[in-house]
């Protein structure tokens, strides 16, 4: 092999010129336009995931102005109470079932509302939803009587039954998997805003006259569903309900929309159309929604165990008592200024809101079971602490100081855990064709134990003491414990196919764990006879 000094004095290879005149380049002569080619390849990525960030997220605000109406209602009712019984002169049974009747009525809307969104759409529920809260709305800030305020109740019930089952389920159904814990979250911290707004709105009308204030502080409930008629024309429909129509060129669109990778599209289209049963529609042709959640297969009864149980949880543990008569909770620590009463409030919504935020932060990095462990562990401590202060404690500041203390930890671990991580789960876990239906059982639970609890929480603190029922909402949280503890899994990171094949599987593994063992036990008498 030789060298030969080319036109420019550099030496080459085999007699190859490496100088200006040959005819062959530099191997890194083309980097430039290739790195050019990449960084224009990244940019154009970076450029649609941000995009597709920005759309998920406008989807689920959106979708979560729903539960504002819900928010504002539990944080509204707790003032306006005081202004009803002194203007419509009624007595303490009727407060009571005015305001836990909203619970009871909206689960009959949360039950429709799992049936009706299969047929005309995740979308179009929540609008509908939104229309029936503003009749009952209309009809409350107008109410005569206390009939006709009733009657508004009625309707307001049935629209934030559609809008709370229902938001939790579409913003799952459209979040990409590793975000979308913080997402389905949403609901929970719009309802946590709805309460503070409803707070501040009873400070702030509160100087008006008995005959005007309430019906202000009602009237102002109705706006946050007009936005709602707006956001129509921005969220698209559910891509999992349009598969289950089998409109699935409209399916590949939104999952386009929402997804930052489009290689993962086609992968998610296909498990989408799998658990939904196209692709081996066999698998469901036999049984009717309903009848199997009546008569549900293993798996999913585990999954209903779970997401009822959560659901009940949630609200046996006293949290809408709490918020509903935090007034009157302040008020046996010894504050007896109505203004007072209505500022003590505003410091709870704003500290459930804030804390509600922490969540959003935590469940997609630590996971849904350790925020609810820490959740229900601080709610035990705090209630326990309350009932104490109340029993053992005359009225004074020092006990006042206390009771803000404690009511304000309980709502601040509730919105940490319990509170969001309850709806995530719910629309997580259940498999497509009876996620809707299945969701709405959860969320009929829900509206029921907060009726329950919102009904009978005067009548139960008479009898016992408001010391008493915080001991007793303290015991019922630390059974939280041992349900989350056993029985709520991990589902952090997984697409909503993958955490059905996980309850399936863990029920399969579970089934050959039992065959394995009853051959074992069966080899053990064998050997036994034969000895």
């Amino acid at each position: 092999m030789g060298f030969q000094e080319n036109g420019n004095g550099e030496m080459g290879l085999s007699a190859i010129p490496l100088g200006a005149k040959n005819k062959y380049k530099r191997m890194n002569s083309e980097l430039p336009e290739d790195n050019d080619d990449v960084l224009l390849q990244q940019q154009q990525q970076e450029e649609r995931r941000r995009s597709t960030r920005k759309y998920v997220l406008a989807c689920a605000i959106f979708a979560s102005l729903n539960n504002v109406l819900l928010g504002y209602d539990v944080g509204v009712m707790s003032g306006a109470v005081i202004f009803i019984k002194e203007d419509l002169k009624i007595s303490e049974v009727q407060v009571e079932f005015l305001v836990g009747i909203l619970s009871i009525i909206s689960l009959f809307g949360s039950l429709g509302g799992g049936r009706t969104s299969d047929i005309i759409g995740r979308k179009w529920t929540m609008a509908l939803a939104a229309v029936v809260f503003q009749m009952g709305g209309l009809t409350m800030t107008l109410a005569p009587s206390y009939a006709i305020l009733m009657i508004g109740r009625f309707l307001a019930g049935i629209g934030i039954g559609f809008g709370v089952m229902i938001s939790p389920i579409y913003i799952a159904e459209i979040s990409p998997n590793l975000n979308r814990g913080s997402l389905t979250t949403f609901p929970e911290i719009f309802i946590n805003v709805g309460i503070m707004l409803g707070y501040v709105s009873n400070y702030a009308f509160s100087g008006l006259s008995v005959h005007t204030s309430w019906r202000v502080m009602l009237a102002v409930g109705i706006l946050p569903s007009v936005f709602i008629g707006f956001a129509l024309f921005v969220i698209p429909e559910s891509p999992r309900w349009l598969v289950m129509q089998n409109r699935v060129e409209e399916a590949r669109s939104v999952l386009l929309k929402t997804n930052e990778d489009e290689k993962e599209v086609e992968e998610r289209l296909a498990e989408i159309q799998q658990a939904a049963g196209f692709s081996n529609s066999e698998k469901y042709e036999q049984k009717p929604v309903w009848r199997e959640l009546l008569f549900p297969p293993p798996p999913l009864r585990r999954m209903l165990i779970t997401g009822l149980g959560i659901q009940c949880f949630q609200q046996i543990s006293g949290i809408d008592a709490t918020v509903y008569y935090s007034p009157e909770i302040f008020q046996a620590a010894g504050i007896e200024d109505n203004s007072k009463l209505l500022a003590a409030t505003v410091a709870v919504g704003i500290t459930k809101t804030i804390f509600i935020l922490v969540a959003i932060i935590l469940i997609d990095k630590l996971g849904r079971r350790p925020l609810l462990m820490i959740s229900t562990i601080g709610m035990t401590v705090c209630l326990f602490c309350m009932g104490a202060t109340l029993a053992l404690f005359g009225k004074g500041s020092f006990v006042i100081a206390l009771a803000i203390l404690f009511v304000c930890g309980n709502v601040a671990f509730f919105s940490v855990g319990l509170g969001p991580v309850c709806w995530v789960l719910t629309s997580e876990i259940f498999p497509l064709r009876v996620r809707a239906q299945a969701s709405a059982l959860g969320a009929v639970a829900n509206r029921v134990c907060s009726g329950l609890v919102a009904m009978s929480f005067l009548s139960v603190s008479e009898a016992i003491s408001v010391a008493g029922t915080f001991f007793l909402f303290s015991a019922i949280s630390a059974l939280a414990i041992a349900f989350v503890i056993t029985l709520v899994p991990e589902t952090k990171g997984k697409s909503l196919e993958q955490i059905e094949m996980m309850f399936q599987n863990e029920y399969e593994i579970q089934g050959k764990e039992m065959e394995l063992g009853d051959v074992e036990q069966l080899v053990q008498n064998k050997t036994d006879l034969t000895n």
